[in-house]
């Protein structure tokens, strides 16, 4: 695999994550007003935040990629009690499903528990938000070639969260793209699709399929439900002519800004390399040394 397309992977997660911090929320008209186009780091804006200050998806992404780097592996309860600590550090942002989950791991459910009680608990319409797939690329960097152990580990992380199909199988999707990008795929997402077809629900399949094939939707949604996330994220990741191009447009689009542009920045990180994410942008995020240093140890070590 190409080293810089592999640091790439976090780096470009991280990068979309901090420019779409500050315009969390606001629509794509209230950023165009305010900013003309977003494509530099800011401060302030949404959680009163310094520039480049990264949120719960690369935070939860980071607590992913320590357990795999320490532990050498997989393992889900570790993953589970870095979730608990850093929820009990106080994180400004943190979307409910997830804090639903980790307050019920707090009182001694197990790692698989505690999503699926949330889940089962939830109406339609709060179950299936994107607080999985935006924090579980960095299991693609240990997996790459191995899509059986990949698609169950991506899967395995979504439910500590997040049990719902729509999200365990997104997160899947997620990161067989990932995967098949970092092999030179030339179908990259419809290799992801076809290797779950079967498990996936028919629902996120339709609003993949366009992606696959080529064609643009008419309409793309900037909600925090898993589908709208995925679609969007994917699509401006994939036909992007540039990692800064990818993560613009995501971010400009409004709505879940962070979490959008954190996807898609993992799409085109690993299409087209950390050396290709603008240094002003990487020099704003203050964990990237540490990124660069886990991505290195998880290809070596594992």
């Amino acid at each position: 695999m190409n080293p810089d397309r592999v640091r790439g992977v976090m780096l470009g997660l991280a990068c979309g994550d901090a420019l779409g911090r500050p315009v969390e929320f606001q629509s794509a008209s209230d950023i165009q007003r305010e900013h003309g186009e977003l494509n530099e780091m800011i401060g302030h804006g949404t959680w009163n935040q310094p520039a480049g200050t990264i949120t719960d998806d690369t935070e939860q992404a980071l607590c992913i990629a320590r357990s795999l780097a320490e532990q050498q592996e997989f393992d889900p309860a570790d993953i589970a009690e870095r979730f608990v600590a850093w929820y009990d550090s106080g994180p400004f942002d943190i979307g409910g499903m997830t804090r639903r989950s980790l307050s019920r791991l707090q009182r001694g459910d197990s790692w698989d528990e505690a999503g699926q009680q949330v889940w089962e608990s939830s109406p339609e319409g709060q179950n299936a938000g994107n607080g999985s797939v935006m924090r579980c690329p960095p299991l693609t960097i240990p997996y790459t070639t191995d899509w059986d152990r990949l698609t169950e580990v991506s899967r395995q992380s979504s439910q500590i969260t997040h049990a719902d199909p729509r999200c365990t199988e997104g997160c899947a999707i997620l990161n067989l793209t990932i995967a098949g990008l970092l092999e030179d795929a030339a179908t990259p997402l419809q290799d992801a699709l076809d290797y779950v077809s079967s498990d996936a629900p028919e629902e996120l399949v339709t609003a993949l399929e366009p992606l696959a094939r080529g064609d643009s939707p008419g309409t793309l949604e900037t909600s925090g439900y898993v589908v709208h996330s995925l679609q969007t994220a994917l699509h401006d990741g994939l036909v992007a002519d540039s990692a800064e191009e990818a993560i613009v447009t995501a971010v400009n689009r409004g709505g879940d800004t962070d979490t959008i542009g954190a996807i898609a920045g993992a799409v085109a990180g690993a299409r087209f390399g950390a050396s290709q994410l603008p240094d002003r942008w990487v020099s704003a995020v203050r964990e990237a040394e540490e990124i660069e240093e886990l991505t290195d140890r998880l290809v070596a070590g594992m």
